[in-house]
């Protein structure tokens, strides 16, 4: 039961740090295929 109450303070910072990352990437990925810059 200890890894299940250890769950969300393991995936709150996970997903915090991830899904900023791959928006970021996939973001900069789009801008530079349309080369909109």
């Amino acid at each position: 039961m200890t890894i299940l109450t250890n769950l969300p303070s393991i995936f709150v910072p996970l997903v915090g740090l991830v899904f900023p990352a791959i928006a970021m990437a996939s973001l900069s990925l789009h801008v530079q295929k349309n080369k909109i810059f």
